[in-house]
């Protein structure tokens, strides 16, 4: 059962590979474009991170996506997986930026009609609202430091190799900030409908406890690294370069709110702190990289008059973002029907 089991998961770790050639331009594809970190180096330290990320804080938005719909059979699980990853890699091989979210959400609902169970409307509510909030708080966030720092760099006296050394020494701890946080944030993307078909039990040894969740985290994650070495120096080009002039304090900027973002959409802890002392708190949904890193950019193009920015490169993105879940759910649909009709597999309990 466990060899035709990773048969099945082949398609999430497709999917998870998609995702770290797409998503890992959004953590580190401006410190690479602007030629403050070699590639191969944000490579190793979004890798590393990643899978700690979805190791250590996975579980609160995989959740999320389970109670959006339950795929209950494992062959359903390889096909959600997979219509999402062809989603997703349909856009990236065109060189647009779109969201593993968005992709996976679209083919959940797939399953749904498909298998006639209902869609949870108020967790679908919670998971399109995140799309719209998720973008608008990174923005919000990205102009209030665009102008921190505008104002701190006018009184500063420090030297410009000095404050270089600063920057790329910031953009390396933003790129494992960042990483963390997407691979907290949306190994739920990769993994969540594995989940309760998963096979493992639980490992443990003397200096290492994992649950049977985290393994299937665990070798997701490895997916999302393979993605970042292999594929994404085609996806950086777009954020790094094309989408608006980037300088080095602006790369900064920029990943610290779209790392920000993620992280707070996936932080359980924070979630519970703020709820124990009755404060709102952000829902655990597994949010949009690609649409965080934008509304970053974006913020920091407002907050400069609006100059600079490519509102081509945005339309783009932004039409790329509407046909993602479209593209999934239909794919999804259709290859369900053959998958049961012509395979004869269960695709549904």
């Amino acid at each position: 059962m466990e060899i035709l089991f990773f048969v099945y998961l082949s398609s999430g770790l497709f999917l998870g590979w998609s995702l770290g050639a797409n998503d890992a331009a959004n953590i580190f594809g401006t410190a690479v474009g602007t030629r403050m970190i070699k590639f191969r180096t944000a490579a190793w330290i979004a890798s590393v991170f990643v899978v700690l990320g979805a190791v250590c804080a996975g579980g609160g938005t995989t959740a999320t996506i389970d109670a959006l719909g339950s795929v209950n059979a494992v062959a359903g699980a390889f096909m959600v997986a997979l219509s999402a990853a062809l989603a997703v890699y349909w856009m990236v091989s065109s060189g647009i930026l779109v969201s593993t979210s968005q992709a996976i959400v679209g083919a959940i609902i797939g399953w749904n009609i498909y298998s006639h169970k209902p869609t949870n409307t108020d967790v679908l509510s919670v998971i399109v609202g995140s799309w719209v909030f998720c973008p608008l708080l990174s923005a919000g966030i990205a102009m209030v430091l665009y102008w921190l720092v505008k104002l701190w760099l006018r009184h500063s006296k420090m030297h410009l190799l000095r404050r270089d050394s600063y920057i790329r020494g910031g953009l390396i701890f933003l790129t494992a900030f960042g990483a963390y946080a997407l691979g907290a944030n949306n190994i739920a993307n990769v993994m969540g409908v594995f989940v309760e078909s998963s096979p493992f039990a639980a490992f443990s040894t003397e200096w290492l406890s994992l649950s049977p969740e985290q393994i299937l985290f665990l070798i997701g994650a490895l997916s999302i690294g393979a993605g970042i070495f292999t594929y994404s120096n085609k996806t950086i080009k777009t954020v790094g370069k094309n989408l608006m002039s980037m300088t080095p304090v602006i790369a900064l900027i920029a990943v610290f709110a779209q790392s920000l973002v993620l992280f707070l959409f996936a932080s359980q802890g924070l979630k519970g702190l703020l709820e124990a002392y009755g404060l709102p708190s952000l829902p655990l949904v597994p949010v949009s990289s690609s649409q965080a890193m934008i509304g970053a950019i974006l913020g920091i193009g407002l907050a400069k008059g609006g100059r600079g920015i490519n509102w081509m490169v945005i339309l783009k993105i932004a039409a790329g973002w509407i046909a993602t879940p479209v593209i999934a759910a239909s794919i999804c649909f259709i290859s369900l029907f053959f998958l049961e009709n012509v395979f004869r597999q269960i695709v549904f309990q």
